[in-house]
């Protein structure tokens, strides 16, 4: 098992928040984006995944099977062709 600490809750505006010691931001890894999850009687926080992890690989993969096509024919408005520069 990991350190333990014990804390308070303190409040923050209308919300209540936790302040976590700088010794355990340190062992986790935890930075800046967090993700923080409910579990039974318990909150998970962990690092934030981003957004687009994998995308690269996924799209790489996507093109050696030909599957990277667009579905829909691209339909320009007026606007679109007489501003845009392609």
């Amino acid at each position: 098992m990991g350190t333990i600490v014990r804390t308070r809750l303190v409040k923050i505006g209308n919300s209540q928040g936790v302040r976590i010691p700088k010794m355990l931001l340190e062992q986790s890894g935890i930075q800046e984006d967090i993700e923080i999850e409910v579990q039974g009687d318990c909150l998970t926080i962990r690092t934030a995944q981003s957004a687009r992890l994998g995308w690269d690989e996924a799209f790489v993969e996507m093109a050696e099977h030909q599957d990277d096509e667009l579905f829909d024919e691209v339909n320009q408005t007026d606007w679109e062709q007489s501003e845009w520069e392609w």
